[in-house]
């Protein structure tokens, strides 16, 4: 027992509270002590299996200069369940304390040090990180004050970074004293002595140095780096008929810079309030206070592609990859998108949106130009054809989504704005292409969009990035985001009389930035509208069924089919929620690439395409073509091909895969291009085609040769004599076609030329 009690016992002082403390309370300044103690010994010795991650992480940190420690909650619950309930509740109050527990922490690890060195070594930020579940920002209220919450939303805005003081040192200019203050953490500030103490000295009457004496002197004081976010609600949470919401997030140190607008973030941080200047001016308003989140942590929730990371169970897991081995997948993803839509011409459209969904995979070059995967779509057609049905549903199918109009969206509000708040600082906004990074962007009403607004979305559609340099920032924002538009020809409807290329308002460069272009003719056919009319019926009826029944939620995923029929009840299609985790599961999950044998088979039908196009405008002398066939549809049919493998879930990209992509790409942008005037000689059916020629001979007769006459007197008479006004037109644009007459004053005068 000597040499137990010889040198070989240390004591230490561990701040235990007296046996007997006076009143049976609990001095606060042991209690601290006490808490402060269990922090440091937490960051030594927890353990989890063979490694101290927190002992071992402090030292990396210190090592690299990154002077910071991010603890996990479920291990401080692990440890000790009281530290966790102290920062939870009095987070203000414990979070400074814990820092110092790690600065205790390091000088015990760091013991081979000189004390010289020792005194050197840097104070460090605790970060945290919680798997708790999240509170919604609208439910963020007066309640939350100077509690740790958890908050999901999208950054929409970031302040440049400044220079907030930790203390500040101000000095008597009568006097010379100086003082330090200590300044507040987050956007509080601090307040300056009015009267100088001259260093504590006896002060005698008539000797003080006069009222606010004291001046800052900035070049002593100690700053650290803050900036400013702006924190929205996410675009699928926000209830129908309201306004999203936003708070104001206070980052400093090494959480300064960490994410862009556009990002979404799950935040970690403590409710505090600031007066902001314009609720506490007016008199009574002082107990006023602006409400914002100090951060403490800060997760990333978007990884690698932009997407939004999701979490799988193993029997979700199992399911899907079931799913994608079923060889019928591929129509059932089609006949769940929007299936109270029906109609012949809205099976391929399906099929696209289908694609759009799932879209192909991005790739990185060696010399790091990276290739964009998501595919984007052009709706462009006659009213009426459920082209803004499409956009709406794709907007809650998607994993994330934004729906915008287009005549209602400026450049700003589509890429991104810098603007300028009250103190004359600028913040970086981002638009709809911004938010929708990692998702689809709808955008209505294409053509109704100003043309240098049209223009701004070029690089966001092919290099998928923003560039900015405004009012001193200079910067590019990720715009990885498919696009869905739907636009109308420039005469409202399709103009059979007209070519492609004048029915289509919209320039070439921004159509080869879409991999498929559709247009959509509303076609007057009796069977047609007969088949239109009986599935509209159906859904009507239906969705009364369904409101007797008290189940209206069902109406949005569609319970009627093609022709009245049933969609649900077969079992084919999928619900809304499964659809939307399926979609989110492939684009995480799979990254299909091209075999040797589909890059041959795709590169020569591209060159077919580009022969038959060559040759089709050296036979009819086209003067302008309506769609442009470049290398970007090339890099369209690879695209399609690749999100046709990823909806089976498969590593590689089959012939079938291809066949079908270029099926697709054949009836839309193929279509589409070689859409010209000589559309104008099909007839819908046979008597269609008897009018037309009966106008025609009417025309050849009454016209008479290299005479100039007024157009509607001729379709006026022509109406008296019992001829149909459609017939007449289309056979007067068929003859205007062939050279045979000539137009003059746009179209108010004609002259028969042979």
């Amino acid at each position: 027992m000597a040499d137990f009690h010889g040198e070989r016992v240390y004591t230490s002082a561990q701040g235990h509270v007296p046996v007997n403390p006076p009143n049976g309370e609990v001095p606060v300044h042991n209690d601290r002590i006490s808490t402060r103690r269990k922090m440091r010994e937490f960051i030594r010795n927890f353990r989890l299996g063979p490694t101290y991650p927190y002992r071992d992480q402090l030292l990396q940190r210190w090592h690299k200069g990154e002077f910071w420690l991010e603890i996990d909650f479920s291990h401080l619950h692990e440890y000790d369940p009281k530290l966790l309930a102290l920062l939870t509740e009095r987070p203000m109050e414990y979070l400074p304390l814990f820092e110092e527990a790690i600065r205790e922490a390091l000088e015990k690890l760091t013991f081979d040090l000189k004390d010289s060195e020792r005194e050197k070594l840097p104070d460090f930020q605790l970060l945290v990180r919680s798997d708790q579940v999240p509170q919604q920002l609208r439910a963020v209220n007066a309640d939350h004050v100077n509690k740790l919450i958890k908050v999901p939303g999208i950054v929409i805005s970031a302040s440049r970074i400044q220079s907030k003081a930790v203390n500040i040192v101000c000095k008597c200019t009568k006097c010379s004293a100086k003082k330090t203050i200590a300044c507040s953490s987050g956007l509080q500030g601090a307040v300056l002595p009015t009267q100088c103490d001259q260093n504590g000295a006896v002060i005698l009457a008539g000797q003080g140095c006069g009222p606010n004496s004291y001046v800052v002197m900035a070049d002593e004081c100690s700053y650290v780096d803050q900036q400013n976010f702006k924190l929205q609600e996410a675009p699928e949470m926000v209830p129908t008929g309201e306004m999203p919401r936003n708070l104001l997030l206070s980052a400093d140190r090494s959480l300064v810079d960490r994410v862009a607008p556009g990002t979404r973030v799950s935040v970690l941080g403590v409710v505090s309030l600031f007066n902001s200047g314009k609720s506490g001016g007016g008199r009574g308003g002082q107990g006023v206070r602006s409400m914002y989140l100090k951060v403490v942590g800060l997760k990333v929730e978007s990884e690698g592609a932009g997407r939004e990371r999701a979490l799988f169970t193993p029997d979700e897991e199992q399911r899907f990859v079931e799913m994608a081995n079923d060889p019928l997948i591929y129509a059932k993803l089609c006949d769940s998108i929007a299936p109270s839509i029906s109609g012949d011409y809205t099976n391929d459209i399906k099929k696209a949106i289908a694609c759009l969904l799932m879209g192909g995979s991005r790739k990185v070059l060696p010399d790091g130009m990276r290739l964009r995967g998501d595919i984007n779509v052009l709706l462009l057609g006659d009213p009426s054809t459920a082209k803004s049905q499409f956009l709406k549903f794709v907007e809650k199918v998607a994993p994330v989504g934004v729906y915008t109009s287009g005549k209602g969206s400026s450049a700003a509000g589509l890429t991104a704005s810098v603007t300028r708040d009250a103190r004359g600082e600028y913040y970086l906004e981002g638009g709809a292409m911004v938010l929708a990074d990692g998702g689809v962007c709808c955008i209505d009403e294409f053509d109704k969009m100003r043309e240098q607004d049209r223009v701004a979305i070029h690089e966001a559609m092919e290099q998928q990035t923003i560039s900015v340099a405004k009012a001193g920032i200079t910067t590019v924002l990720n715009s990885r985001t498919s696009v869905l538009a739907a636009a109308n020809p420039i005469f409202g409807r399709y103009d059979d009389l007209k070519s492609a290329s004048e029915n289509i308002d919209l320039m070439s460069t921004i159509l080869s930035r879409f991999d498929l272009i559709f247009i959509v003719r509303d076609i007057r056919d009796e069977e047609r509208d007969r088949s239109i009319a009986r599935h509209v019926m159906g859904v009507h009826i239906n969705a009364a069924s369904l409101s007797v029944n008290g189940a209206d939620d069902r109406l949005g995923q569609g319970e009627a089919g093609g022709g009245g029929r049933l969609g649900a009840e077969d079992g084919a299609d999928l619900d809304l929620a499964t659809m939307k985790k399926f979609i989110t599961y492939c684009r995480a999950r799979c990254a299909p690439r091209l075999s040797e044998a589909t890059a041959t088979l795709l590169s020569s039908e591209y060159v077919k395409i580009r022969t038959e196009m060559r040759d089709r405008k050296d036979d009819q002398g086209d003067d302008a073509q309506a769609v442009p066939i470049t290398v970007r549809q090339l890099e369209a049919l690879v695209r399609v091909s690749e999100s046709l493998a990823k909806m089976q879930l498969k590593p590689e990209v089959s012939a079938g895969h291809v066949e079908e992509a270029i099926r697709l790409f054949k009836v839309s942008t193929g279509s589409a291009a070689s859409y010209s005037t000589s559309t104008m000689m099909e007839f819908a059916n046979e008597k269609t085609k008897q009018n037309v020629e009966r106008a025609e001979t009417f025309l050849k007769h009454r016209l008479p040769m290299h005479s100039k006459v007024n157009t509607n007197r001729v379709l006026e008479e022509g109406l008296y004599q019992k001829y149909d006004q459609a017939a007449l037109s289309k056979a007067l644009g068929i003859m205007v076609m062939k050279g045979e007459v000539k137009e003059y004053n746009h179209g108010r005068l004609i002259e028969r030329l042979r």
